[in-house]
């Protein structure tokens, strides 16, 4: 499996996991830019937005924009991300993920979501 093809299955489970899958896959601290939140949160902070392990997307699609590995410790990757909430509100966002190699596995280092009109 490539880093490439790695990163976005935990992407794509960040989208539909709950707060276990965010504390063992954010790293200790990650820099955040949401519409309505930005800054450095820990790992636990995140995972307590996390409501509920009940699903909070469905219909998730993503159409891969970019992918850099600037170090063999380090990638980042760029996709665009559609998918209907839970209350079915549709939600369309390019987004940007950061992450570091700790070990064997890869966190999430810096995470960025634009909404798309």
């Amino acid at each position: 499996m490539t880093v490439e093809t790695e990163l976005l299955t935990i992407e794509r489970k960040f989208w539909t996991g709950g707060a276990d899958f965010y504390r063992k896959h954010v790293d200790e601290k990650c820099l955040t830019a949401f519409t309505d939140m930005a800054g450095v949160v820990s790992n636990e902070q995140v995972a307590k937005m996390v409501k509920s392990d009940e699903p909070r997307w469905k219909n998730i699609s993503f159409q891969e924009k970019g992918f850099l590995q600037p170090a063999q410790d380090t990638a980042i990757l760029t996709y665009q991300a559609e998918a209907d909430r839970a209350n079915g509100e549709h939600y369309k966002a390019l987004v940007s993920s950061a992450y570091v190699k700790r070990g064997d596995e890869w966190k999430l280092a810096f995470h960025q979501q634009t909404p798309l009109h």
